[in-house]
C-alpha cells in the first residue's frame, strides 16, 4: 500500500480552479510572445537551481541557465556542475517526453530518469533500487528523522506508484502529481538523489497533461525558496517512517499553494518582461540597430553575462556578425564589456539597468490561497 490521495474538500477544490485560471492566463500571456524564450529559459535554471539548491548542491543562477545553454560554468564545482547537468538530462527527457503519444509510466522508466540524472556517480548505484536500508539525517543536528521502508517492499510499492500514475482518473492534475512526489520521496526507493527524483516525476506529470509548456508548470523553483517549509510537510506527514496510512491533506495543500504562488510570480514577471521587451524595442529603434540586438539587452537586463556564444545561438547569426553587433552595443553605451578574447562577457550598462528599475512592480508577500480573505492577483497587463 502507498500513500493514498486524500478527498479533496471545497476548499481544495477551489484553490485548483483559481490555480487553472491563472494558468488559463498565463497561457495567454506567454504565447506568440518575441520574449517568452527567454522567460521559458530563466525559468528553467531557476528550476534546475531550485531542486538541487535543496539536496545541497549550491549553483547560481548564472550558471543555471549556463546548463540550460549548454555552456560551461563561471562558479560550479565538477561534483556540482555534474549534478546540474545530469538533473538538466532528466529534466529535457521529461520534456521530450510532454507530448509522447506512446507514453506510459513504468518503473523501468523511473530508473532510467534516475540513472540520467544521477550517472555522474557511479559508487551510488543510478539507476538501480537502494541494495539496503535508508536513513534521512538533518543536517543541523544530524537527528535521524526518517526511515525509509525495507528494501524487499521497494521493488512491488514502486510498481504499485506506476499502477497508480497510469490510472486515469478524475483527480486533478497538480494533486496527482503531488502524491506522486509524496510517494517516491517517502519509498526513498535509490541510493542518493530521490528528493530530485521525487520533484522530476512531479514536473512529468505536470508535463503531460499537456495545458502549456511544462517549464510554466514547475514548483521546484519555490520549493527551493521555501526548503525548510518543504522539508518541515515531508517530515509532519511521514512522521519519522514509511506511514503510508497517515492523511496526506497538509502535502496536498502545500503543493497547491506552491502552485497558487508560482503562478502568481510567474504573471508578475510577464508583465515586468513585457514591458522591458517594448522599452529596450523603443531603444534599439531609437539608435537604428537591428531587431535581433534586443536579445542580448534582453538577457542583460534580466541580470544575466551574454557571451558571443549565448547572443549567436539567440540570434540565430554567425559569430562574427555577433562580434560586430557586440561591439557596436559596447560603443553606444548599452553594453558593459569584461575581459578579453575568450573570457569576454558583457554586462548590462547604466542604460539598460535603469529600464530594469522603472519597469519592475513592488514586491509584497503572496497570499496564502487557503485563506478566506485573500486577494485576487493583478491583472495581466494594467
Amino acid at each position: 500500500m502507498i500513500f493514498l490521495t486524500p478527498p479533496l474538500a471545497d476548499a481544495e477544490v477551489e484553490v485548483h480552479r483559481r490555480i487553472d485560471e491563472l494558468r488559463t492566463t498565463l497561457t495567454y500571456a506567454v504565447s506568440s510572445r518575441r520574449w517568452s524564450g527567454l522567460l521559458s529559459r530563466v525559468l528553467g535554471a531557476k528550476a534546475i537551481r531550485g531542486s538541487n539548491t535543496i539536496e545541497g548542491y549550491d549553483v547560481t543562477v548564472e550558471d543555471a541557465l549556463a546548463a540550460v545553454d549548454g555552456e560551461e560554468p563561471l562558479e560550479a564545482s565538477d561534483e556540482t556542475w555534474a549534478a546540474v547537468v545530469g538533473y538538466r538530462n532528466a529534466m529535457t527527457y521529461v520534456l521530450q517526453l510532454s507530448d509522447d503519444k506512446h507514453f506510459g509510466y513504468s518503473t523501468d522508466l523511473i530508473r532510467s530518469l534516475h540513472y540520467t540524472m544521477a550517472s555522474y556517480d557511479l559508487g551510488r548505484h543510478p539507476g538501480r533500487w537502494r541494495p539496503g536500508p535508508i536513513f534521512v539525517q538533518s543536517e543541523g543536528t544530524g537527528e535521524r528523522v526518517y526511515e525509509g521502508p525495507d528494501i524487499e517492499l521497494v521493488p512491488g510499492l514502486m510498481d504499485e506508484l506506476a499502477r497508480q500514475l497510469n490510472d486515469q482518473d478524475a483527480c486533478p492534475v497538480m494533486v496527482r502529481a503531488a502524491m506522486a512526489h509524496l510517494n517516491l520521496a517517502m519509498i526513498h526507493p535509490f541510493s542518493h538523489g530521490n528528493g530530485r527524483m521525487a520533484r522530476c516525476l512531479q514536473s512529468l506529470v505536470l508535463a503531460r497533461e499537456g495545458i502549456m509548456a511544462p517549464v510554466f508548470s514547475s514548483i521546484e523553483e519555490y520549493l527551493g525558496r521555501n526548503r525548510e517549509a518543504y522539508y518541515g510537510v515531508l517530515a509532519d506527514v511521514g512522521g519519522g517512517a514509511w506511514h503510508p496510512e497517515h492523511d496526506a491533506t497538509t502535502w496536498v495543500r502545500f503543493c497547491l499553494t506552491a502552485h497558487y504562488r508560482q503562478a502568481v510570480t510567474l504573471l508578475r514577471r510577464s508583465r515586468e518582461l513585457q514591458r522591458i521587451w517594448d522599452a529596450l524595442e523603443e531603444l534599439v529603434d531609437h539608435f537604428r540597430l537591428p531587431d535581433r540586438v534586443v536579445h542580448a539587452l534582453a538577457d542583460t537586463t534580466q541580470g544575466f553575462r551574454i557571451t558571443n556564444s549565448r547572443y549567436r545561438t539567440a540570434a540565430e547569426i554567425t559569430q562574427n556578425l555577433a562580434s560586430r553587433d557586440l561591439a557596436h552595443l559596447c560603443a553606444l553605451g548599452l553594453l558593459d564589456p569584461h575581459g578579453e578574447r575568450r573570457g569576454r562577457f558583457y554586462t548590462a550598462s547604466a542604460v539598460t539597468t535603469e529600464i530594469r528599475q522603472r519597469t519592475r512592480e513592488a514586491r509584497s508577500p503572496i497570499p496564502d490561497p487557503f485563506e478566506p480573505a485573500m486577494e485576487p492577483p493583478l491583472p495581466l497587463f494594467p
